[in-house]
């Protein structure tokens, strides 16, 4: 796309107070990329809003750019549109990846990603798909393989051999970290894969991986742990409060307890608590070389995009009300433009 057609005002999905969560759809002056920095001009095909996200200023404001616009929403697919000469994604490229919060988001017909950020897009996934996937799976990568300790199994036949020694439990299964997590613990060889879901996602996470499964509305995980069932190796927690403090009940010793809700510590019994457990709340980090891993596997149907639903732009309200109410199965999808 020339200079000349790239539009000088574009459809945004704006937060214009970060105090409040409101939103409105609006029209943007285009953000261009500099020249002499890594930043690629994006044409946004789809994108995914994020429980809590409108609310990260406000309450973290000090990780963000100075005088960072307020479009929302970070997952995007798309196409290149401009790109540093030197960039393995030159224009006509189709992309996929999670940008940072630090800057403004994808909710908009063109947007800024890095070099550094970008992956090429799944080539048997559509763009819904493709834009469920960045948030989720890079979440569930560092997990896994940064925090939790397992090896790349299906890249390493000795690391297979070791992480199906594992035992790893993970609550909100069913949502959109949660499903990478069943799936990715299943590719690297983890045998034994407890899931905790509501009653209708029973047999989803089956399918996805699962082979044990909670289901906390017949049995809480404190409940569980308490019955003497045998302890896990490593939990991921997506919800914190009283399911992180029962997941301290489920780790072994020496285990690891991670959090993407809050620190772990936070939810620590005072007595009978096991011993040596490194636990850690984290915030991953855009890394495009890890989508390259999950492209592989997706591209091998070893794993599978989850796409709850999908809304227009003009629809985002619905689209936040649907993430916000903790019962999407999988990825809420913002269809920014065909």
């Amino acid at each position: 796309m020339s200079s000349t057609s790239i539009p000088a005002k574009i459809r945004a999905v704006l937060q214009p107070d970060f105090q409040t969560t409101d939103l409105v759809l609006t029209m943007l002056p285009i953000q261009e990329a500099k020249e002499g920095t890594d930043e690629h001009l994006i044409k946004v095909h789809a994108t995914a809003p994020c429980a809590g996200e409108l609310l990260w200023v406000k309450n973290f404001g000090g990780m963000m750019q100075p005088g960072k616009i307020g479009v929302p929403c970070y997952d995007l697919s798309g196409v290149v549109v401009t790109a540093p000469a030197d960039s393995p994604f030159q224009p006509g490229t189709e992309v996929y990846t999670r940008t940072s919060a630090a800057r403004a988001g994808n909710a908009r017909e063109y947007t800024i990603a890095l070099t550094s950020e970008l992956a090429l897009k799944p080539t048997n996934l559509s763009w819904e798909e493709s834009a469920s996937v960045p948030l989720s799976a890079f979440t569930a990568y560092q997990a896994l393989f940064e925090h939790g300790g397992l090896k790349l199994g299906w890249k390493d036949d000795a690391g297979k051999l070791e992480n199906a020694k594992k035992r790893i439990l993970i609550t909100a299964a069913a949502g959109g970290v949660g499903v990478w997590v069943v799936q990715l613990a299943r590719a690297a060889g983890v045998k034994d894969i407890i899931a905790v879901v509501g009653p209708d996602n029973v047999d989803f996470v089956k399918s996805l991986g699962a082979t044990e499964v909670i289901n906390y509305k017949q049995q809480s995980l404190g409940a569980w742990a308490a019955a003497g069932n045998p302890k896990v190796d490593l939990i991921v927690d997506m919800l914190g409060k009283q399911t992180l403090a029962d997941a301290w009940m489920a780790v072994k010793d020496g285990g690891i307890l991670l959090s993407i809700n809050e620190p772990p510590e936070n939810r620590k019994p005072k007595e009978s608590a096991p011993k040596d457990v490194t636990n850690r709340f984290f915030i991953m980090e855009p890394k495009g070389w890890q989508l390259e891993d999950v492209a592989e596997l997706l591209e091998k149907r070893e794993a599978r995009a989850v796409v709850d639903s999908v809304w227009k732009l003009e629809e985002f309200k619905e689209a936040f009300t649907k993430v916000e109410s903790g019962h999407a199965r999988g990825k809420v999808i913002i269809l920014v433009q065909k």
